[in-house]
């Protein structure tokens, strides 16, 4: 592990102090997950200064578990071989699809453009015993050198201002043998994003999806992105 696992109860108590946090257990394709999470993201809106938002209009979108990253978990699980790959996930919010894919054998490392969303990625990590790499990525200047097999990232298409960045971000991280794999709840501005994929050359996949949890149903779609003619194209 990155860090030593004693240092969980240590890492919840100063967690807990900033934070009304909640932790809730998950079965992912027959594993088990543990994640923390905050139990009112809403709460976080009285965090962000006038001026900041001003700067980035960063919403606290990354301090709870969205559907989309539960499905896009759920499909690493059931339908990919992630072992021995290099992964980035863009927007990974609390890590629950970088800690399943890195428990699921591969070699991530987990973004998010906020430092509060670092802390409980790493967090989740140590729960779940698995270790991977947080770091801070802003998806509009991406200065990673690093190429990666396969690229994640769940419920990152609300803004249009994202979607090019986003774009460019996927063409700058992958290998050119890469696959990215975005899941999104069928939201209006993915039909954009997917005009722009395909202006800059990529191929996509589509992956129809339900979430199902406890009274409601969600439909979702994971779009896989490609710059090359695979088999099953």
């Amino acid at each position: 592990m990155i860090e030593d696992a004693q240092t969980i109860p240590a890492m919840l108590d100063v967690l807990t102090e900033e934070y009304d946090i909640e932790t809730t257990s998950y079965s992912i394709g027959g594993e088990a997950f543990s994640f923390v999470s905050v139990r009112d993201s809403y709460a976080l809106l009285d965090r962000i200064s006038p001026e900041d938002f001003v700067k980035d209009e960063q919403m606290p979108y990354w301090a709870e578990i969205w559907p989309a990253a539960v499905t896009l978990s759920e499909f690493i699980v059931n339908d990919l071989d992630v072992r021995d790959k290099k992964i980035v996930e863009l927007g990974a919010g609390l890590g629950m699809t970088s800690v399943t894919a890195a428990r699921m054998g591969a070699d991530v490392l987990s973004t998010d453009y906020s430092e509060e969303a670092l802390r409980f990625i790493r967090l989740n990590a140590l729960k779940n015993n698995v270790s991977l790499n947080a770091q801070q990525l802003d998806w509009r200047s991406v200065r990673c050198q690093e190429r990666f097999d396969m690229l994640f990232a769940a419920d990152v298409l609300y803004e249009r201002v994202n979607l090019l960045p986003i774009v460019n971000a996927v063409e700058s991280l992958l290998k050119p043998d890469g696959y990215a794999y975005i899941a999104d709840p069928r939201r209006r501005v993915a039909q954009q994003f997917l005009d722009l994929v395909l202006e800059n050359g990529f191929s996509v996949k589509s992956y129809a999806r339900n979430y199902l949890r406890e009274d409601h149903s969600i439909s979702l779609t994971i779009y896989r992105l490609s710059k090359f003619q695979s088999e099953d194209d």
